[in-house]
C-alpha cells in the first residue's frame, strides 16, 4: 500500500513530456523521406559538406579535417550545444564554422543560407542525429536567453503576433488547412519541400517574421542568436533529428 502511494505521487509529481516535434505532424510518406537515407534529399548535402569538410583553403591550405579528423566523428554531440557563449559571444553553428574559416584558415566567411555553408553545418549536425538537445541555461548566456524568450512572446508586426500565440497557445489547431506545430527546432538545416532545397532555422524565422510583417533580424545577428538560443533551450531534451524534411 505504502509503494503504491509512492508510486502515486511520484506519477503526479512528474508530468508527461507533451512536447511534440512537428515530424510527428507530417504525413507518412514525407516521414518516410525524412527517415530513409535513399529517399532524403538533404543526404546530398551532407555529402557535399564532407567534401568540404576535407578541402584545403584559405592563405593557412588547412582543412577542417586537418583539426578535426576526415570523419567528422569528433563533432558528435557538438551540434546539440548550439548556440553558446564562446570568447563572450553568442555563437550559432553556422556562426562557428565562419569563425573557424575566418582564424583558423584564413578564409573568407560563407554567405548565410548558401550551399557551401548549409552543407557544412549539415555535416556537422549530422553527427549528433538522435542526440538529446544539451542547451542548457548558465551564468553565460543567461541574458541572451532572457532576451531569446523576450523576443519569443513579444507582439510584432502588423498583424502584431508574437511567436508563443501561434507555436505555444494554439500549437494543434489548424492554420489554412495545416497544423501548427510547437516550433521545436530539432531538425535544422531541413530540406523544406517548399522551398525544394536546405535551408536553416534563421530562414524559417525570418519567414515566420514576413509572414505576421513585421521587420526580420537579420541573418547571424545578435538578435537572432538570441531567439534561436531560446528555442533551442525550449527543445532541451528532445532528440535531434538532422537533417530533417518538412513539407
Amino acid at each position: 500500500m505504502a509503494l503504491m502511494m509512492v508510486q502515486l505521487a511520484f506519477a503526479r509529481e512528474t508530468p508527461k513530456d507533451s512536447r511534440q516535434s512537428s515530424y510527428q505532424l507530417m504525413t507518412a510518406e514525407n516521414q518516410a523521406m525524412q527517415d530513409d537515407p535513399n529517399l532524403n534529399p538533404a543526404l546530398f548535402w551532407v555529402m557535399d559538406g564532407h567534401s568540404l569538410w576535407k578541402e584545403k583553403m584559405g592563405n593557412k591550405n588547412v582543412s577542417c579535417a586537418s583539426c578535426h579528423g576526415d570523419s567528422g566523428k569528433k563533432m558528435t554531440g557538438v551540434a546539440t550545444q548550439f548556440p553558446k557563449v564562446i570568447r563572450g559571444k553568442l555563437q550559432t553553428l553556422e556562426g562557428q564554422i565562419n569563425q573557424c574559416r575566418t582564424s583558423q584558415q584564413d578564409a573568407p566567411a560563407l554567405a548565410y543560407e548558401s550551399k557551401d555553408l548549409l552543407a557544412l553545418s549539415t555535416f556537422v549536425a549530422i553527427q549528433s542525429k538522435g542526440m538529446p538537445i544539451a542547451v542548457q541555461e548558465t551564468p553565460l548566456n543567461k541574458q541572451d536567453l532572457q532576451q531569446g524568450k523576450r523576443f519569443f512572446n513579444e507582439r510584432m508586426g502588423q498583424l502584431n503576433l508574437s511567436c508563443a500565440q501561434c507555436h505555444q497557445d494554439r500549437a494543434g489547431l489548424k492554420l489554412g488547412g495545416s497544423l501548427i506545430p510547437q516550433g521545436h527546432p530539432t531538425a535544422y538545416p531541413i530540406y523544406r519541400i517548399e522551398w525544394q532545397t536546405m535551408g536553416s532555422l534563421q530562414r524559417r524565422l525570418r519567414n515566420c517574421m514576413s509572414g505576421v510583417r513585421a521587420k526580420q533580424f537579420e541573418y547571424g545577428s545578435t538578435e537572432m542568436a538570441q531567439l534561436e538560443l531560446f528555442l533551442m533551450w525550449r527543445a532541451r531534451g528532445m532528440p535531434l533529428e538532422t537533417p530533417g524534411v518538412r513539407p
